[in-house]
């Protein structure tokens, strides 16, 4: 079952940290970086809350939108119609950044905002496979029009791929127990449905780990993050948003869960340390960061907005600022 796109999209989502992420853009949204006024890209549109925001409240800003959910596409579409022009929405996975915006008529950016993981759309309905609590096909890839399902995952990859699987992007310490066991189903019948593989792991969970967590949790979201690419996209995708920004340009960044928070602050630590040789006397100028921190490790979302908004709970904020070009 899909969504029906007439409904009103506000009704669907709630737009995490929405206020903070307006803050520490607001400096560049209602600054003109191009003849055309600024440009921001969301590289991660949903179903445009924060893009519905920002046009709202600066009114010569123009809002690029990244997704490649052609449904979130259309749901955003609707709510970002009465802005016209100044709301662009490209289907493209968000690595693909550099050429959208540059299909889009433009060769610098003053902002980019990543609402990273799964997105509410997808959580929400029950037959994209994402949730591990209602039984669906196991589909969970985030453009539905490409690729391998989490089912072709559990039937074709070996148990020591699966293991990995588990291991590198679940963080799963019974990754080993939980491969072998869907080898051992699969050879009885196919795994091609959440509420299967959610049995499977529940048999091969020893009964006190049972009573600590779901022992599906993290296996879902390692098929979710291998079936979408999703750290491989991302370790491509920040690097490139980065070298689009111009001088005083801003990039926000929102994680859900370790492995992207890690990359995401690896990079910006990274991008705004000084390269000067230890016992330099003087910096040179090409030494010299090119961002600086905007944000004193990773911000957290507030107790209100976390009983408001569940979905805010995991979020880590990170933030930067370009000070030097290096183009």
């Amino acid at each position: 079952m899909t969504h029906d796109i007439s409904r009103d999209p506000s009704e669907l989502h709630t737009p995490v940290l929405l206020d903070r992420c307006i803050e520490l853009l607001a400096p560049v949204a209602m600054t003109a970086g191009s003849t055309d006024g600024p440009v921001i890209v969301d590289a991660t549109l949903g179903m445009g809350g924060h893009t519905e925001a920002l046009l709202e409240r600066f009114p010569n800003l123009t809002v690029i939108g990244l997704d490649r959910d052609t449904e979130a596409l259309a749901l955003a579409g609707k709510r970002l119609e009465r802005f016209g022009a100044r709301a662009i929405r490209v289907h493209a996975v968000y690595d693909d950044i550099a050429r959208a915006v540059h299909d889009s008529g433009f060769d610098r950016i003053d902002g980019v905002l990543f609402d990273l993981g799964v997105s509410s759309l997808q959580l929400d309905e029950a037959d994209r496979g994402f949730a591990y609590a209602q039984d669906a096909p196991l589909d969970m890839r985030m453009d539905q029009s490409r690729g391998e399902t989490a089912a072709d995952v559990l039937a074709q990859a070996p148990e020591g791929r699966l293991r990995a699987i588990f291991e590198r992007y679940g963080e799963e310490p019974l990754a080993g127990r939980y491969a072998r066991a869907i080898v051992a189903a699969r050879a009885l019948a196919p795994i091609t449905r959440s509420g299967e593989l959610v049995d499977v792991l529940q048999e091969a969970t020893p009964a006190a780990v049972r009573d600590q967590r779901h022992p599906a949790k993290r296996v879902f979201q390692a098929l979710r993050i291998e079936v979408n690419a999703e750290l491989a996209v991302l370790e491509r995708a920040i690097p490139a948003a980065l070298n689009l920004l111009a001088v005083d340009g801003r990039a926000v960044i929102m994680s859900y869960q370790s492995l992207e928070d890690r990359f995401v602050k690896r990079e910006l630590s990274r991008r705004s340390t000084s390269t000067a040789p230890a016992g330099l006397p003087v910096e040179l100028p090409e030494h010299r960061p090119e961002f600086r921190l905007l944000t004193r490790g990773a911000e957290l979302a507030d107790d209100a907005e976390r009983a408001r908004n569940p979905r805010a709970i995991p979020v880590r904020l990170r933030a930067a600022e370009r000070v030097r070009d290096v183009r």
